[in-house]
């Protein structure tokens, strides 16, 4: 076998011994908590509001230092396929994000008062990205399967999660629209409570109905496409399957330091989903019931936020 793109025989190279395995994993989550508390740091502690360019420059730094230790430090060398996908999200968000989206033609959309028109753009932005990340992992992976681009089994036992009651073998075709209405439900309570919205409000959502569902949709696909499949794909024949979780879960929950739900508690709510529909894929191998669950939560949302009744970060 040929070496790949990192120079090694294989993306994922066995660690052969327990120095190596805790090498890996102490890098894996300085790394994940490193790029994942820069912003809230600054802000929330320090008070002031760091630049967008600066961090994105730290957020590409970081890994991009990890990639080079990494020829100089055998011992963490499987994780070159997990640096090199840190460093093109960063890069692609960085282009996308900070340069694309400055472009005269994108901020007449993403300017519009109308949300049929800057959300849209605004998730046309994030398709880009996503791409990008697939273009990537096929680079690396070669088939779509290896990184859960496929619709998987749908069927699939589950393993056993005692604090949610489930039970080894309890089948995803059953527990997930379960899941999913409950979770929704769960999330409508916090935005009613947030936002607290009129009913006349809702008669406004109807002409955005379309442009709701449709951003749900590339939404959903953009966050477990980028931020859960990719990790989970170069993480678990490295870390094992747990702790790729937890590592996928942890930058998950920092994201959404100022989404919606926003602050400490977004971070323990998106962390908590991430670590569930991350195992989801890994369960069915598939991306199914991870974008379906999160299209259900990004409808009740984007209803929200089409109203003007609540907004990211507050």
């Amino acid at each position: 076998m040929g070496k790949n793109l990192f120079g090694l025989n294989g993306a994922f190279p066995p660690m052969k011994t327990t120095e190596s395995r805790t090498a890996v994993l102490i890098t894996a989550w300085t790394v994940i908590i490193s790029i994942g508390l820069f912003t809230v740091v600054a802000q929330e502690i320090f008070h002031f509001r760091v630049s967008e360019d600066l961090q994105y420059y730290v957020a590409m730094g970081i890994p991009l230092v990890g990639l080079l230790l990494t020829f100089a430090w055998k011992a963490i060398r499987p994780l070159r396929p997990f640096f090199g996908l840190f460093l093109v999200l960063e890069a692609a968000h960085w282009l996308v994000l900070a340069r694309l989206d400055k472009l005269p033609v994108f901020q007449s959309w993403l300017r519009n008062p109308s949300f049929n028109v800057y959300m849209l753009a605004e998730q046309s932005l994030k398709l880009i990205i996503t791409l990008a990340i697939i273009a990537f992992l096929f680079v690396i992976h070669k088939k779509r399967q290896a990184f859960f681009l496929a619709r998987g089994d749908t069927a699939a036992p589950m393993e056993a999660i005692p604090w949610l009651g489930i039970r080894k073998g309890t089948r995803w075709n059953k527990f997930g629209p379960i899941a999913g209405v409950c979770i929704t439900l769960g999330l409508l309570v916090f935005l009613v409570l947030g936002g607290r919205p009129s009913a006349a409000m809702f008669v406004k959502v109807l002409p955005f109905v379309p442009a709701i569902l449709l951003a749900a949709t590339l939404n959903a696909f953009y966050e477990e496409v980028t931020f859960k499949a990719s990790f989970l794909s170069v993480l678990e024949n490295v870390v094992g399957r747990q702790q790729a979780l937890l590592l996928m879960a942890a930058f998950f929950g920092f994201l959404h330091f100022y989404g919606v739900p926003y602050g400490v508690l977004g971070v323990l709510m998106a962390g908590i989903l991430g670590w569930l529909l991350g195992r989801s894929m890994l369960e069915t191998r598939g991306l199914w019931w991870a974008w379906f669950i999160h299209f259900l939560q990004d409808v009740a949302v984007f209803v929200f936020l089409a109203v003007g009744s609540v907004t990211p970060g507050g």
